[in-house]
């Protein structure tokens, strides 16, 4: 499968971006898709992950309640709604899919597939 990440921009802090995540290749119904981050110097961290049918979200601490992840399966594509941006939340952003695992993982390495990220930038 291939992943196109897309939407990343530079914003001010309190602004609002929604990233897209395009797949082609297999069936993007079937697997559980996620978000990722990597900020300049860190390590890679998980954003949010929603399940195959979009039945069930789960988010990381700090973005919950500012960020919202959606699939719209029909076209191929994830979201996620980054709202009340913060200068923090400056990284390249990451989409990927679980091709294994039915449950919600938290964790890169057990995600199969990766898109080629897109860079969003918070100013203050």
């Amino acid at each position: 499968v291939q992943l196109q990440a897309s939407g990343g921009g530079l914003v001010q802090a309190g602004g609002s971006l929604r990233l897209s995540c395009a797949a082609s290749g297999r069936t993007f119904s079937n697997y559980v898709m996620g978000w990722f981050r990597q900020a300049p110097g860190k390590e890679r961290e998980f954003v949010a992950a929603i399940h195959r049918r979009g039945v069930d979200t789960r988010y990381a601490d700090s973005v919950k309640g500012r960020f919202t992840i959606s699939r719209d399966n029909a076209k191929n594509t994830g979201y996620l709604q980054m709202n009340t941006l913060k200068p923090e939340d400056t990284a390249v952003y990451y989409c990927a899919i679980d091709i294994n695992r039915a449950y919600l993982s938290g964790l890169d390495g057990e995600y199969d597939a990766w898109g080629q990220g897109t860079l969003v930038t918070v100013s203050t």
